[in-house]
């Protein structure tokens, strides 16, 4: 029997057990439901915050990227600029020297062509000159040998002033 009323609830058995449930139920939804409730929303709150937060960080470290990357091509293309101002400016000294350089060189090609033509007129005139000493004393040489005797200076003198009459007249 006495297994057997464990088994089989009586009727006052469940009268309390619902009467207490009730009461229980009723203390919980009074006292305690609107607090839990009220942690649970604000939990949820915080919850949703903190997300919200999450994905205002992420957004701004989306935009700090981006920014990021910005700046690096920004950066990117100051330093390329650069490089192409440097190797213009460097093309443009190279070109001048170059020029310069040219000037220079054409400069003292004529001058030294200028030398030359001055040295070949100077060893022109030089030889003339010696060419002229050369053959006064041929002449000089010949007429001596010629001329040495008086008789030969006086057939020498009828002779041009022969021919200097033929032609005056």
């Amino acid at each position: 029997m006495l297994l057997a009323s464990l088994v089989e609830p009586a009727f006052g058995l469940i009268f309390w057990m619902t009467l207490s449930f009730g009461i229980g139920f009723f203390l919980l939804a009074k006292f305690a439901w609107k607090p839990i409730l009220k942690a649970l929303h604000e939990r949820e709150r915080s919850i949703e915050d903190a997300i919200g937060e999450a994905k205002k960080a992420r957004e701004e470290v989306a935009a700090m990227k981006a920014g990021n990357e910005e700046l690096l091509q920004q950066a990117r293309n100051e330093r390329d600029g650069m490089l192409k101002e440097a190797r213009e400016i460097r093309d443009k000294e190279i070109a001048q020297a170059k020029e310069r350089a040219k000037a220079e060189a054409d400069a003292l090609l004529a001058r030294a062509r200028e030398d030359i033509r001055n040295e070949k007129n100077a060893a022109l005139a030089e030889m003339k000159n010696q060419m002229g000493i050369l053959s006064i004393q041929v002449a000089e040489r010949i007429l001596k040998e010629k001329l040495g005797d008086q008789a030969a200076q006086d057939a020498l003198l009828q002779k041009v002033l022969k021919e200097s009459d033929l032609h005056l007249q």
